[in-house]
Protein backbone atom coordinates (compact mmCIF):
# COMPACT_ATOMS: atom_id res chain seq x y z
CA UNK A 1 0.00 0.00 0.00
CA UNK A 2 1.32 3.41 -0.94
CA UNK A 3 1.37 6.29 1.52
CA UNK A 4 -0.69 9.29 0.49
CA UNK A 5 1.52 12.23 -0.42
CA UNK A 6 1.02 15.75 -1.77
CA UNK A 7 0.91 14.50 -5.37
CA UNK A 8 -1.83 12.01 -4.51
CA UNK A 9 -3.79 14.66 -2.63
CA UNK A 10 -3.59 16.94 -5.67
CA UNK A 11 -4.99 14.14 -7.82
CA UNK A 12 -7.78 13.58 -5.29
CA UNK A 13 -8.67 17.27 -5.25
CA UNK A 14 -8.72 17.45 -9.04
CA UNK A 15 -10.97 14.42 -9.41
CA UNK A 16 -13.27 15.60 -6.61
CA UNK A 17 -13.63 19.02 -8.25
CA UNK A 18 -14.25 17.38 -11.62
CA UNK A 19 -17.01 15.18 -10.22
CA UNK A 20 -18.56 18.14 -8.41
CA UNK A 21 -18.50 20.29 -11.56
CA UNK A 22 -20.22 17.53 -13.53
CA UNK A 23 -23.51 18.60 -11.90
CA UNK A 24 -23.54 21.74 -14.00
CA UNK A 25 -21.31 20.93 -16.97
CA UNK A 26 -22.69 17.53 -17.97
CA UNK A 27 -26.22 16.88 -19.21
CA UNK A 28 -26.18 13.16 -18.39
CA UNK A 29 -27.03 11.73 -14.99
CA UNK A 30 -24.37 11.62 -12.30
CA UNK A 31 -24.26 7.84 -12.38
CA UNK A 32 -23.60 7.84 -16.15
CA UNK A 33 -20.93 10.53 -15.80
CA UNK A 34 -19.07 8.58 -13.12
CA UNK A 35 -19.25 5.32 -15.08
CA UNK A 36 -17.90 7.04 -18.19
CA UNK A 37 -15.13 8.74 -16.26
CA UNK A 38 -13.99 5.67 -14.33
CA UNK A 39 -13.65 3.71 -17.59
CA UNK A 40 -12.14 6.58 -19.59
CA UNK A 41 -8.71 7.22 -21.06
CA UNK A 42 -8.56 10.28 -18.80
CA UNK A 43 -8.89 8.13 -15.66
CA UNK A 44 -6.19 5.83 -17.06
CA UNK A 45 -3.85 8.79 -17.46
CA UNK A 46 -4.52 9.86 -13.88
CA UNK A 47 -3.88 6.28 -12.74
CA UNK A 48 -0.42 6.41 -14.32
CA UNK A 49 0.51 9.39 -12.09
CA UNK A 50 1.55 11.56 -15.00
CA UNK A 51 -1.63 13.56 -15.29
CA UNK A 52 -0.71 16.53 -13.11
CA UNK A 53 2.30 17.19 -15.34
CA UNK A 54 -0.10 17.85 -18.20
CA UNK A 55 -1.65 21.26 -18.55
CA UNK A 56 -5.15 20.28 -17.52
CA UNK A 57 -8.14 21.97 -16.06
CA UNK A 58 -11.71 20.93 -15.43
CA UNK A 59 -12.96 22.18 -18.81
CA UNK A 60 -10.31 20.32 -20.78
CA UNK A 61 -11.11 17.16 -18.80
CA UNK A 62 -14.77 17.44 -19.84
CA UNK A 63 -13.65 17.99 -23.44
CA UNK A 64 -11.54 14.81 -23.25
CA UNK A 65 -14.50 12.82 -21.95
CA UNK A 66 -16.86 14.24 -24.58
CA UNK A 67 -14.25 13.52 -27.23
CA UNK A 68 -14.00 9.89 -26.15
CA UNK A 69 -17.69 9.17 -25.59
CA UNK A 70 -19.57 12.00 -27.28
CA UNK A 71 -22.01 14.28 -25.51
CA UNK A 72 -24.87 12.57 -23.73
CA UNK A 73 -28.04 13.63 -22.00
CA UNK A 74 -28.94 10.10 -20.93
CA UNK A 75 -30.38 9.74 -17.45
CA UNK A 76 -31.94 12.35 -15.21
CA UNK A 77 -30.82 11.77 -11.62
CA UNK A 78 -28.19 14.22 -10.47
CA UNK A 79 -26.39 13.73 -7.18
CA UNK A 80 -25.63 16.71 -4.98
CA UNK A 81 -22.31 18.49 -5.54
CA UNK A 82 -21.17 17.41 -2.06
CA UNK A 83 -21.93 13.76 -2.77
CA UNK A 84 -20.11 13.89 -6.08
CA UNK A 85 -17.11 15.66 -4.54
CA UNK A 86 -16.79 12.93 -1.91
CA UNK A 87 -17.33 10.11 -4.40
CA UNK A 88 -14.63 11.48 -6.71
CA UNK A 89 -12.23 11.95 -3.83
CA UNK A 90 -12.78 8.45 -2.43
CA UNK A 91 -12.40 6.74 -5.81
CA UNK A 92 -9.10 8.53 -6.49
CA UNK A 93 -7.79 8.07 -2.94
CA UNK A 94 -8.51 4.34 -3.15
CA UNK A 95 -6.85 4.00 -6.53
CA UNK A 96 -3.82 5.99 -5.42
CA UNK A 97 -3.03 4.20 -2.16
CA UNK A 98 -3.61 0.72 -3.57
CA UNK A 99 -2.09 1.29 -7.01
CA UNK A 100 -5.19 -0.19 -8.61
CA UNK A 101 -6.80 1.25 -11.71
CA UNK A 102 -9.95 3.34 -11.69
CA UNK A 103 -11.71 0.58 -13.62
CA UNK A 104 -10.88 -2.03 -11.01
CA UNK A 105 -12.01 0.20 -8.13
CA UNK A 106 -15.24 0.97 -9.99
CA UNK A 107 -15.86 -2.77 -10.39
CA UNK A 108 -15.48 -3.21 -6.62
CA UNK A 109 -18.03 -0.54 -5.71
CA UNK A 110 -20.46 1.17 -8.04
CA UNK A 111 -21.51 4.79 -7.78
CA UNK A 112 -24.94 4.20 -6.27
CA UNK A 113 -23.41 2.04 -3.51
CA UNK A 114 -20.85 4.73 -2.74
CA UNK A 115 -23.55 7.39 -2.74
CA UNK A 116 -25.51 5.41 -0.13
CA UNK A 117 -22.42 5.55 2.09
CA UNK A 118 -21.92 9.29 1.79
CA UNK A 119 -23.86 10.31 4.89
CA UNK A 120 -22.46 7.68 7.27
CA UNK A 121 -18.85 7.92 5.99
CA UNK A 122 -18.22 11.42 4.61
CA UNK A 123 -16.87 12.72 7.91
CA UNK A 124 -14.36 9.88 8.27
CA UNK A 125 -10.77 10.00 7.13
CA UNK A 126 -10.75 8.64 3.53
CA UNK A 127 -8.59 5.68 4.51
CA UNK A 128 -10.97 4.77 7.34
CA UNK A 129 -13.96 5.03 4.99
CA UNK A 130 -12.23 2.79 2.45
CA UNK A 131 -11.34 0.25 5.15
CA UNK A 132 -14.96 0.12 6.30
CA UNK A 133 -16.20 -0.29 2.74
CA UNK A 134 -13.72 -3.11 2.12
CA UNK A 135 -14.72 -4.77 5.37
CA UNK A 136 -18.44 -4.59 4.58
CA UNK A 137 -17.90 -6.03 1.10
CA UNK A 138 -15.39 -8.67 2.27
CA UNK A 139 -12.63 -7.23 0.09
CA UNK A 140 -9.23 -8.41 1.26
CA UNK A 141 -6.06 -7.02 -0.29
CA UNK A 142 -2.83 -8.96 -0.35
CA UNK A 143 -1.29 -6.11 1.68
CA UNK A 144 -3.92 -6.64 4.39
CA UNK A 145 -3.11 -10.34 4.58
CA UNK A 146 0.62 -9.63 4.73
CA UNK A 147 0.08 -7.06 7.48
CA UNK A 148 -2.05 -9.56 9.43
CA UNK A 149 0.60 -12.25 9.14
CA UNK A 150 3.27 -9.83 10.40
CA UNK A 151 1.12 -8.92 13.42
CA UNK A 152 0.45 -12.59 14.15
CA UNK A 153 4.19 -13.35 14.00
CA UNK A 154 4.95 -10.54 16.45
CA UNK A 155 2.24 -11.75 18.85
CA UNK A 156 3.54 -15.32 18.68
CA UNK A 157 7.14 -14.15 19.17
CA UNK A 158 6.13 -12.25 22.32
CA UNK A 159 4.35 -15.33 23.67
CA UNK A 160 7.28 -17.58 22.81
CA UNK A 161 5.26 -19.78 20.46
Amino acid sequence: MRIMDSYGLAECRFQAELFEASCEKQACSSKIFVRRFMNSDLAERIDRDSFLYEVADIDSAFEDLDGQYGKSDYGVEKYTPDELHWIGYIYRYWAYITGKTSKSIYKLIKTDELRDLYYPYHSLDPEQAIDRIKESKNIVDVDDITRGVEILRRVRAKRGV
